[in-house]
């Protein structure tokens, strides 16, 4: 879509924002569905003890002005006109701040925070089935809103904040969406609500009674929206533009709709530091089953007052198993190589290799857990070394998805991936022959939550018509469709499940995440 302005052809396009945990983009989807102008600045994270993890919400939000900024000189120079804001953020890291001054009253405390962890033990057994049942997800060991009841109760200049009506209190999104619409505008989307474990997934409401009984005073609550429902506009003395923020989302849900995942069945897999993988299930809930560790229900994405659903399952060692092999013990000098070495070898071989660097989340919640490098003998050779870690990290997403699949009674329909780890053709071809499905590589999933949440926002502002419009324009990406058999498939499973299970045995102190 193009309009003629001054004699001059201008494009539309939505300024999308993507605020990660360790760093901030921003960049111009276009009325084509592409996004272009792409500007990125670092967060620092900080860690003050073992459990806590914190990050600055003055650094979130001027280093999200910066690339905003910058995004938009660059689309003004080529003739784009920006008509609507698109957030996608880190879900449940909370903060709190001052509505008279705007200025912070604690650092932020980011989800992998696991300070309250057991505090939060003495809560499972009356509230995990019930929390379970109406947010889909036990207590777990995030703790947003009683990191905020703490901080009144333990701080002064917080309590006196809260008394006088100042203290505001909201995750990344909120935090943003007040800055940009200076301070008009204090909201929340469904899916960064339900990241904080106190979203009721079928009434698209807070769970008060979870939320008041740690404590947390229930008139901080920022309103609770539909991911296209905000209404507000950016302040123009801030960007140069008043424009509405159109969209908000949680930014794994954005991945999943620039991914493809729009009907029941539809999932996606990106591949990064971990690997998450998401499906949607239609306009009901799939709830988390008994036995199947670490799938949780949530909104898809909330649109035109109508929720679409989905899981997701999610493992901490892909891309920092290899990065750990490479730079920190120097086995291999790229993630690259060991692709390659791993084409040279034969598939189940004697080697094994189990990236449980980080615990073991699905099929079953270990955190004690410890990786291995086994099956080893005189006559193993560093291209068998390569395959097994690349097998382990596949049989490992494999892990995620029979546990998705399961807890929605379903086969996956479509499996699109992403990610930088998916760039390897040898572990998408080990993947797709491990999982029995064609998988897709998408042509720009570095972008997926960029241009998910600004699809969402696109379509509010109609530049497109709906979200299957502009998903389905973009260009295909390359199909690795599985080449050995499905008795072949059987016994590599069997296989990884013999070795995997004894470190499946060890005890488990504590809760999964519940991210």
């Amino acid at each position: 879509m193009t309009q003629t302005h001054h004699g001059s052809a201008r494009r539309l396009g939505v300024l999308a924002v993507d605020e990660g945990t360790t760093g901030t983009r921003a960049g111009v989807v276009l009325d084509s569905g592409a996004v272009d102008h792409v500007r990125y600045r670092p967060i620092e994270v900080s860690h003050p003890d073992v459990a806590s993890v914190e990050q600055d919400p003055w650094e979130i939000w001027t280093a999200t002005l910066d690339v905003c900024r910058q995004a938009l000189a660059s689309a003004r120079d080529a003739h784009v006109e920006v008509t609507a804001v698109a957030l996608s953020t880190q879900r449940a890291t909370a903060m709190l701040w001052d509505r008279r001054t705007g200025r912070p009253l604690a650092p932020a405390v980011v989800w992998q925070d696991r300070r309250y962890a057991r505090e939060l033990l003495a809560y499972e057994r009356e509230w995990d089935e019930v929390l379970t049942a109406r947010t889909g997800r036990p207590v777990g060991s995030r703790a947003p809103f009683y990191w905020a009841a703490r901080q009144i109760a333990e701080h002064p200049e917080v309590a006196a904040a809260a008394r006088e009506g100042r203290l505001v209190f909201g995750t990344v999104d909120t935090w943003l969406i007040w800055q940009l619409t200076g301070g008009a505008v204090h909201a929340t989307s469904a899916t960064n609500a339900c990241s904080t474990g106190g979203y009721l997934l079928e009434r698209h409401a807070w769970d008060e009674e979870w939320i008041a009984h740690q404590g947390f005073p229930l008139e901080l609550l920022p309103d609770l929206l539909g991911d296209d429902e905000i209404d507000g506009r950016t302040d123009e003395a801030l960007l140069g533009i008043s424009v509405p923020v159109a969209a908000t989302m949680g930014d794994q849900h954005a991945a999943l709709i620039a991914l493809g995942g729009l009907a029941a069945g539809r999932g996606m897999c990106v591949y990064g530091t971990g690997a998450f993988v998401d499906v949607a299930t239609g306009e009901h809930p799939a709830l988390p089953r008994p036995g199947i560790s670490g799938v949780l229900a949530q909104p898809g994405w909330r649109q035109g007052g109508v929720t679409q659903f989905s899981l997701e399952a999610y493992c901490s060692t892909t891309g920092s198993a290899l990065r750990w092999l490479c730079d920190d013990l120097g086995f291999f000098a790229s993630p690259a190589e060991i692709g390659e070495l791993a084409l040279k070898a034969p598939a189940n071989g004697s080697a094994w290799f189990v990236p449980a660097l980080a615990g073991i989340r699905t099929p079953s919640w270990r955190p004690n857990a410890t990786a291995a490098l086994t099956g080893l003998s005189l006559a193993t050779t560093r291209a068998d070394i390569a395959r097994a870690v690349m097998e382990g990290i596949a049989h490992s997403v494999c892990d995620l998805i029979d546990g998705v699949r399961d807890t929605m009674r379903a086969p996956f329909g479509q499996l699109r991936v992403g990610g930088g780890v998916s760039g390897s053709d040898a572990l998408m071809q080990i993947q797709a022959d491990l999982v029995g499905l064609p998988l897709e590589r998408v042509a720009d999933s570095a972008t997926a939550s960029l241009r998910g949440s600004a699809y969402l926002a696109g379509v509010r502002q109609g530049l497109w018509s709906g979200l299957d419009e502009v998903v389905e324009a973009q260009p295909r990406g390359r199909i690795f469709e599985p080449m050995i058999s499905a008795a072949q498939r059987i016994e590599h499973r069997a296989g990884w499940q013999a070795v995997l299970a004894p470190h499946l045995r060890e005890p488990a102190p504590e809760k999964p995440a519940d991210d």
